[in-house]
């Protein structure tokens, strides 16, 4: 009696952890996962977006997010429809790269500190607070093999967008404050949108009050992409390619970060989801 006691509890409780493994008895409050490759996969608690139409599960396309550095992306891209893939610089191990840009259908540099100057031929500025060596040679080498290499869907945000210039054979502007004499860090502040432009067609506006956090931008702008914002103090804050057909856009400021109370902002994250979308079919 006592044996099949036993064996009869057993059998509920696995029962049960199926059933939450499954989803026919997850909680409806339960936070999705989020996928992390090469580490343990975390719950993220947040507020679901329930205006934005998403996809159905099986067509969700998986973005990846370069060396997270805040769980605001994740969310951003769970609530717009995408399942994000969190990419871990791996002690700047490069045998991954080729294998993410395979199975990836869009990827999303984020923000972070800066990329070492040497890129565009100049020496570092007394401001400048450089990546770490494994984070910059693994992001250098994961957009440049994006870039040229598919033409998968980009989004790169504060950092992300002066990768996507770097990457192009761009250079920035070390530390606008020095430079301009004017503050983009910790404030908001409006910017212009080219009418033609990508960008401005998604957001469906010319004009957009953003946050920022930067005190580096774009100067040269690389070839292949053009400038289509500027701030009020001419500071380049987008760019996109110069390909049409292709989605690949920088912004320099921080849109995951507005979604939940900004329709405007929420569109380019979902215009990012639908182009990757688009491409795993």
């Amino acid at each position: 009696m006592k044996k099949q006691l036993i064996l009869t509890c057993t059998a509920v409780i696995a029962s049960t952890c199926i059933g939450f493994v499954i989803g026919r008895t997850t909680p409806a409050d339960l936070p999705q996962a989020t996928t992390a490759l090469g580490s343990r996969s975390s719950y993220v608690a947040h507020t679901p977006i329930t205006s934005v139409a998403e996809p159905p599960a099986t067509q969700k396309p998986l973005i990846g997010i370069a060396s997270l550095t805040g769980d605001s992306y994740v969310q951003a891209i769970r609530e717009c429809g995408g399942i994000p893939v969190v990419l871990p610089d791996a002690d700047g191990n490069l045998d991954m790269v080729a294998s993410y840009v395979g199975m990836l259908d869009g990827l999303l540099m984020p923000g972070g500190p800066d990329i070492p100057p040497g890129e565009w031929n100049e020496q570092p500025h007394p401001t400048t607070k450089l990546l770490d060596d494994d984070r910059y040679t693994f992001e250098k080498a994961l957009i440049s093999t994006w870039i040229h290499e598919t033409n998968k869907p980009l989004l790169g945000i504060c950092l992300g967008s002066q990768w996507v210039n770097v990457a192009h054979g761009g250079s920035l502007i070390q530390d606008i404050p020095s430079e301009f004499g004017v503050n983009h860090r910790n404030v908001t502040h409006k910017i212009s949108l080219d009418p033609e432009s990508q960008l401005s067609r998604i957001l469906q506006t010319t004009e957009l009050t953003v946050n920022s956090f930067h005190h580096q931008a774009v100067r040269n702008v690389g070839h292949g992409l053009r400038a289509v914002a500027h701030s009020e103090d001419g500071i380049v804050e987008a760019t996109e390619s110069t390909n049409p057909e292709r989605f690949l856009i920088g912004v320099q400021w921080h849109p995951e970060k507005l979604i939940g109370d900004d329709a405007t902002q929420r569109k380019l994250i979902r215009a990012f989801i639908n182009a990757s979308l688009k491409g795993k079919k």
